[in-house]
């Protein structure tokens, strides 16, 4: 009684047995059909936003969230560049490296791969390669010994294990009585690392970065400086801080930079996905349009009535769209709690699936992601609900109108 009389009438349409089921039944489509398209859409962006940080943290394993280089020559001023970046809370761990661009030979044909020479004791701080080892220890790499550390894949292709030797090859050349001459160093595979991401474990090599610093005759200069932060997303900020710091010329880049067309791939998959699913919510909406003309068109006399004791076009237009909005705000609220449910027990479903058709759906010698990864985001649902209630809104306008537009006299014609 103590409702405005639109909610209260809106309400009580919402409640009551209406004479034809069909409209009770559409209606009832309307919720499911929002419902599940907010259900599918949660999971789904869920999952995506797992496998984006899964491929991100495994990417990250054996690289540095941001770096700081030399502008076209070494960085010869190293140690104070890592002990200036230790000094600012944002940075967790930094360590001196030597990249260079190579051509390893092993007992098959020739592979491409990133040389880069660490200092093992340091490396830790700014990776977890070490913890990565299939065979063999980062700290088996001793300057003067030449030893070399491959990816998995690289060592598949190149047909070597743990003792045999490859050869480097480097890209930059020297000058030799015969003319210019790369440069050129045999290596002992001393391990075999996995970080389980493709482009790590085909094409990076790892070796003490004074074996490396020898072979390309850099003296005591080094490539740059690698970071490790307590928060990569500041990377890029905290990169440019350092090199403003040291006063020079420098390179700076980070992990979104380095891998740009992954990281802006999977964002933009992301979002058409979510794009896409979400015309599964707007069928639900035009299911939602159905029902309510129906709606309106079965409540002619009781719109004429309530037209004649007194009630607006305005007020009219309420009561259908309170009671639009509230089919949408049901099917919201079960699609997000369904949404939910299902992300959180995505496993479990996935293993009772494979147990009871004895399959496997992602076996581990196809793909490197064997499980089922999400990461459910607040943000994502909340920007999922406010969008399913938005369109659910929509729906109930032009059925509200049609209502409002009603004649009292031509309603009650023939009543």
């Amino acid at each position: 009684m103590f409702k405005p009389i639109p909610v209260a009438i809106g309400l009580r349409y919402l409640r009551a047995k209406r004479r034809n089921g069909f409209i009770s039944f559409i209606s009832l489509a309307s919720i499911l059909g929002i419902a599940l398209g907010v259900t599918v859409l949660i999971t789904t962006l869920s999952v995506m936003s797992g496998f984006q940080r899964e491929i991100r943290d495994r990417l990250l394993q054996a690289t540095a969230h941001a770096t700081v280089n030399g502008a076209g020559e070494a960085m010869q001023d190293w140690p104070h560049a890592v002990k200036i970046a230790l000094t600012d809370p944002r940075v967790s761990g930094a360590a001196p490296y030597v990249d260079v661009q190579a051509m390893v030979t092993g007992n098959a044909d020739p592979q491409g791969a990133l040389v880069r020479g660490v200092l093992p004791g340091e490396e830790p701080k700014v990776s977890v390669l070490g913890e990565k080892m299939k065979s063999g220890r980062l700290d088996a790499l001793k300057p003067g010994e030449f030893k070399i550390l491959l990816g998995q894949e690289l060592a598949a292709w190149l047909r070597v294990q743990v003792g045999d030797s490859v050869v480097v090859t480097a890209g930059d050349f020297q000058g030799t009585p015969m003319g210019a001459m790369p440069k050129i160093k045999r290596f002992t595979v001393a391990g075999i690392f996995a970080v389980g991401h493709n482009d790590v474990d085909r094409t990076l090599a790892i070796v003490h970065m004074e074996d490396l610093q020898r072979v390309l005759r850099m003296g005591e200069g080094v490539t740059g400086v690698r970071l490790k932060l307590h928060d990569m997303d500041q990377a890029w900020n905290v990169a440019r801080d350092l090199a403003q710091q040291l006063h020079g010329p420098y390179l700076i880049s980070d992990w979104t930079r380095e891998n740009a067309n992954l990281y802006h791939s999977l964002k933009m998959e992301k979002t058409v996905m979510g794009i896409l699913l979400s015309l599964i919510i707007a069928m639900g909406a035009f299911n939602l349009v159905s029902s309510q003309v129906m709606l309106v068109t079965d409540k002619q006399a009781d719109i004429a009535i309530l037209r004649t004791l007194g009630l607006t076009p305005r007020g009219v237009m309420q009561v259908f769209m309170v009671q639009g909005s509230l089919i949408g705000i049901f099917g919201t609220v079960l699609g997000v709690v369904g949404g939910i449910a299902l992300t959180l027990n995505l496993e479990s479903i996935l293993g009772l699936i494979e147990s009871t058709f004895n399959v496997t759906l992602l076996p581990s010698d196809v793909y490197y992601i064997t499980g089922l990864p999400y990461d459910l985001q607040g943000s994502d649902v909340v920007i999922i609900a406010a969008v399913a209630l938005v369109m659910s809104f929509l729906a109930t306008l032009y059925p509200a109108w049609r209502a409002a537009r009603t004649q009292p006299a031509e309603a009650l014609r023939y009543e």
